[in-house]
């Protein structure tokens, strides 16, 4: 499939999980026949027309969710990066008066940005990071925020390096962006007990935090590579050439040969994997492009309180949207009860361990219901058929348009 059409599949696929309906997608697409920077048929320059549109409408969600769109897969040309520029300023219109804060942390190596909710000196909740892949601003799930802080979370949204507003270098050290975001926000949340909602490359970066800070309590991810992804050179030729150029573009690699060379060092080994001794809930995508099978098998092997959840579909199950969600969510959950209840990891500091319930903190205890979006979420990881969860997508770069698939 030629560069035109991978973007265009990607709008097909991950505009509903950002709630651009597939007849809103259609509308647009056949005006789109290419990519060439500033022209006016250009995927870049269409979007952004729609965003503008409906930002002059009041609209500024849905003008956000187009600017994400216009700005994909990273912001290297003017018209994307301007894309980029007003996703953020759009969205920083609507969360006014829905309890989501912006928050400016500056990095040793450069700047990282936030969307949080939940965050209070006085009663300080457990933290929850969240953190898309490799082409997914924060901008696409911090309209969770509100309703994880109802949950009893201090949540916040950010992005990987290299990513949106993230200034950083992505390389086989950025994982310890996840232990500088826990020491910048330890007077605003409870970060000795952290989760990690994260899609994708996130998700290896959160497995690889978690084998050095015990603070992190579970990981939550979707088709996170693991080490045959950065390895194996039968698998490399089938990974999207969107996924191959956004890496290009996040590690500096001149080519492909240079980003192998790179990806090399992001291996997770035995010694690391060995100590991950946290719950980790894993959505695996039978037909998934970008991650190998073989990642599932090293997982299943090498962690004693791993979960996995399959669907038949593409990378980042986008086909199952809400399914994968509520199951997340719900992973989410099963993992906070587990540690409440007594897990084998000790916590980082004496006194740590705090009552049942924090002040300001949602009870949950086994069976219980508990309210997301259009869905309800038991604690053992069940869901009412209401409905899906009304949250940003969670599919990565490239994947390609799913065959039907059998439903769950």
């Amino acid at each position: 499939m030629d560069h035109l059409g991978e973007l265009k599949e990607f709008a097909r696929l991950h505009a509903r999980g950002q709630g651009i309906s597939e007849r809103q997608v259609a509308a647009v697409l056949p005006r789109i026949t290419n990519d060439v920077p500033g022209h006016p048929s250009s995927w870049a320059r269409v979007w952004t027309a729609e965003a503008d549109r409906l930002a002059f409408e009041g609209r500024s969600l849905d003008a956000c969710r187009r600017y994400a769109l216009a700005r994909f897969p990273y912001h290297g040309d003017d018209v994307r990066r301007r894309a980029q520029d007003n996703c953020v300023r759009t969205f920083d219109d609507w969360r006014r008066r829905r309890g989501v804060e912006r928050m400016v942390l500056d990095h040793p190596d450069g700047t990282v940005a936030c969307w949080t909710s939940g965050l209070d000196t006085r009663r300080r909740r457990p933290l929850l990071l969240i953190m898309g892949g490799i082409v997914s601003v924060k901008e696409q799930w911090a309209p969770l925020l509100p309703r994880l802080a109802r949950l009893g979370y201090a949540a916040v949204a950010t992005e990987m390096p290299g990513v949106g507003e993230n200034t950083l270098r992505y390389h086989a050290d950025s994982w310890r962006l996840l232990p500088f975001l826990m020491d910048r926000l330890a007077d605003r949340a409870r970060v000795s007990d952290t989760s990690v909602l994260g899609l994708s490359f996130s998700g290896h970066l959160a497995l690889r935090a978690a084998a050095d800070d015990p603070r992190i309590r579970s990981v939550h991810t979707v088709g996170a590579p693991v080490a045959g992804f950065f390895t194996d050179p039968v698998w490399w030729p089938r990974v999207p050439e969107i996924t191959v150029e956004t890496l290009c573009r996040l590690t500096g690699a001149a080519d492909d040969n240079e980003l192998r060379a790179l990806l090399a060092d992001f291996v997770l080994g035995p010694d690391v994997l060995d100590a991950v001794d946290i719950p980790v809930g894993y959505v695996v995508s039978s037909r998934d492009e970008i991650i190998p099978p073989t990642e599932r098998q090293l997982l299943g092997s090498a962690l004693p309180r791993v979960r996995f959840k399959e669907f038949d579909d593409v990378h980042g199950s986008p086909a199952h949207l809400g399914a994968m969600r509520k199951w997340l969510i719900g992973s989410l959950l099963r993992a906070r009860l587990t540690n409440r209840v007594g897990g084998r990891r000790t916590l980082p500091t004496a006194g740590a361990r705090r009552s049942p319930v924090e002040p300001g903190a949602v009870a949950v205890t086994p069976g219980a219901t508990v309210p997301f979006g259009a869905a309800s979420v038991t604690a053992s990881g069940a869901t009412s058929p209401s409905g899906p969860v009304a949250a940003a997508g969670f599919a990565d770069a490239g994947s390609r348009r799913p065959h039907p698939a059998p439903a769950d």
